[in-house]
């Protein structure tokens, strides 16, 4: 559905859910209203929370960025941060309305593109990566891979890696990483986005900060602007189109 037929039709509810926060904005209004996730939230108390958060506002679309792998529009993993029931939730019928869920990495990354081949990292509870390349979308599931002394590239840049370290051993590491997946797969730039890019003294060379309100912006283009391309293993080399 083309953009100019949405802003006559309805509005678009914006939610990011994090491991520690669940965030939410409306289409064409600037404010952000938030509430407290954590590793016990269930999709059940997601949507209760959001019905709190969004008392008074009126939508009829809903993107919802998810902290964990999406495959389709579908929740393929449960996720790390928070509670259990995710995979194969009812979001539309919960919400009443069509819902389009991503990876919460890819929706930020999506808001912070501005064309080329970019790399996404996202320094917040966990570490959220993703990779887009002439608008074609592709969620990385990189911070699970081994880095150094048996620990992963999360355990390092992650929440719980910048307590370990120190600010300082930390921002050494994400200057490695960058580096290292900067040339692995030559992006023209790498955007550092989620909470704790903030807590950079500077940044590695090629890359930018990422504003965390972008993650609303993509939740909105992905209604708004037609042609973003995802790749799906099954086509083999082929892509298709989210466009309809």
């Amino acid at each position: 559905m083309k953009g100019q037929q949405l802003k006559r039709k309805g509005r678009i509810l914006a939610i990011d859910l994090g491991g520690t926060h669940v965030k939410v904005r409306l289409y064409g209004q600037s404010e952000e209203r938030k509430a407290r996730s954590g590793p016990g939230m269930t999709p059940r108390e997601m949507i209760r929370a959001v019905r709190v958060l969004t008392r008074g506002w009126h939508y009829q679309y809903v993107s919802l960025g998810y902290p964990g792998v999406v495959f389709r529009g579908k929740i393929f993993i449960e996720p790390r941060n928070l509670g259990k029931g995710w995979v194969g939730f009812d979001f539309e019928r919960a919400f009443g309305c069509p819902v389009r869920v991503i990876n919460d990495a890819v929706m930020q990354a999506i808001g912070d593109y501005e064309g080329g081949r970019m790399l996404f990292l996202g320094l917040g509870t966990g570490l959220g990566t993703a990779l887009i390349l002439d608008r074609v979308v592709e969620p990385m599931e990189l911070s699970h891979l081994p880095y150094k002394k048996g620990r992963t590239y999360e355990e390092y840049l992650g929440k719980a890696g910048f307590e370990k370290l120190g600010r300082k051993k930390w921002e050494h590491a994400v200057f490695d990483v960058t580096e290292r997946l900067r040339a692995a797969f030559e992006v023209d730039y790498v955007v550092l986005g989620g909470g704790n890019a903030l807590k950079l003294k500077k940044l590695p060379p090629g890359a930018r900060l990422g504003d965390n309100a972008n993650a609303f912006t993509g939740a909105f283009r992905m209604w708004l602007e037609p042609g973003w391309v995802q790749p799906t293993p099954a086509s083999r080399g082929r892509f298709r189109s989210d466009r309809k």
